[in-house]
């Protein structure tokens, strides 16, 4: 298992808490500062069963500073952004073999464990 995880999230954290309980062998990536490639983000997004914008942070400010209009951009597009600027992917993010799910609220990473 992989957990994508941003020590500054207080979510990420908490869901870290839930992993670590369990003993269960998971590699940590810190999203923020590790390579994420358009493959791998894409194959995430497979497994969320989500469309590349619904793995958007809305309102972080780096939008406005880049003047980023989601709506006009494919999602090709959305998956190049994010990994330009990985501050906007939704946190954390629980990946298995098969499944992968967003940790919001973080209770929600046990339904695949």
């Amino acid at each position: 298992m992989i957990y994508f995880h941003n020590p500054r999230c207080s979510k990420s954290r908490e869901g870290l808490k839930i992993l670590e309980s369990i003993n269960k062998d998971i590699r940590i990536k810190f999203y923020l500062s590790e390579k994420i490639s358009f493959i791998e983000l894409e194959e995430i997004i497979k497994k969320l069963k989500i469309k590349p914008i619904d793995l958007v942070r809305k309102r972080e400010n780096i939008i406005k500073e880049k003047k980023l209009d989601f709506s006009k951009f494919s999602d090709k597009e959305i998956i190049k952004i994010l990994i330009k600027y990985p501050v906007l992917i939704e946190r954390p993010i629980l990946i298995t073999k098969n499944k992968a799910i967003i940790g919001r609220p973080p209770e929600a990473i046990k339904t695949i464990l």
